[in-house]
């Protein structure tokens, strides 16, 4: 590891430095905390608003990358990630039940999240084997089509229920993905569970690496491939959901970041788990930034890293992916 120590090293800088930055002066309203006549309203508006907020950015990031890293190698597809094999879709769904039916209940709305992303990802695996069509590859990218189809018809059954005037537009806003409302209440709601779940992927980082081999050399090994492989989708998909339940849907940052640290830290998971919770956290303050100072009105998160998470994996997939 010790060619790639200096890329390590300088994600992190950057990576403290932008979630600094962020806190102190990225905003609609102008901060100088280090002005002498800084007033309690502009500490206020740091400590209460914006660290929440910066902190949620880089857990949301963190997740969503940990677990397109962990989806990747567990069904051994490049392609795969949250929002391609339903997952963020199923979770959507269970979230949108909680705001109409069980309204200001966070912990609640994680749980029907966690629920339902599982039933989707069990939903893509299950009709991708029945699929007589194509490679295994193709075949799951279809059924994860299909599942997130079906799941975003079910979020729109879920607006046509719900109330036009209350509940419609939390439900819109929500599915659009963004932080605008994130306080520490919403951040400790979601924090342990998020947190737990990308610091288990890390400690078994190793272990995921066997995934990639054939099951026949996992099990050679001393390992029981089914029984990993369930384990760790499982707690991608609750690291998914957990932050889902606050950010709405985040598409792109599953799928792209991996790519990106595959090319720079190579194929090793030991070494892309790790880079992509620092670079997963670093993108998504910054697309964060970019939605809340970009323009006059907040742009949905969801569609900041839509856009630029495209560019961005189509830009390192041009150039390829290495591999070990």
């Amino acid at each position: 590891m010790g060619a790639y120590t200096g890329r390590f090293l300088a994600l992190a800088c950057i990576l403290i430095a932008t979630s600094i930055l962020s806190v102190l002066f990225i905003g609609r309203y102008a901060t100088n905390p280090f002005h002498t006549t800084s007033d309690e309203m502009t500490l206020g508006i740091i400590l209460r608003i914006r660290l929440p907020r910066v902190l949620t950015a880089m857990i949301l990031g963190m997740a969503l990358s940990v677990a397109g890293v962990t989806m990747q190698s567990a069904f051994k597809n490049p392609l795969v990630s949250p929002e391609i094999l339903g997952v963020s879709q199923g979770a959507a769904f269970g979230a949108a039940l909680a705001i109409l039916f069980l309204p200001g209940d966070p912990l609640k709305m994680q749980l029907l999240s966690a629920i339902f992303g599982l039933l989707a990802l069990l939903a893509s695996y299950t009709i991708s084997s029945a699929i007589k069509y194509g490679g295994r590859i193709l075949r799951l990218v279809l059924a994860g089509l299909a599942v997130s189809a079906t799941f975003s018809a079910g979020v729109g059954i879920m607006k046509f229920m719900a109330d036009p005037l209350k509940q419609l537009p939390e439900l819109t806003f929500w599915l659009l993905g963004g932080l605008s409302g994130v306080m520490w209440r919403n951040f400790l709601y979601m924090a342990p569970l998020a947190t737990a779940a990308i610091a288990f992927l890390f400690v078994i980082r190793w272990r995921i690496n066997l995934l990639v081999l054939d099951d026949d050399v996992i099990i050679s090994l001393g390992t029981d491939p089914r029984k990993l492989r369930a384990l760790v989708i499982t707690i991608a998909v609750i690291a998914t959901a957990a932050v889902t339940s606050v950010a709405g849907i985040i598409g792109w940052i599953g799928l792209t970041v991996p790519h990106i640290c595959r090319k720079l830290f190579g194929a090793e998971n030991s070494r892309v788990i790790p880079a992509s919770i620092m670079l997963g956290a670093l993108l998504m303050t910054i697309f964060d930034n970019i939605a809340r100072a970009a323009a006059a009105g907040e742009i949905p998160l969801g569609i900041v890293t839509s856009l630029l998470g495209a560019i961005l994996f189509v830009l390192f997939l041009s150039r390829g992916v290495p591999h070990e």
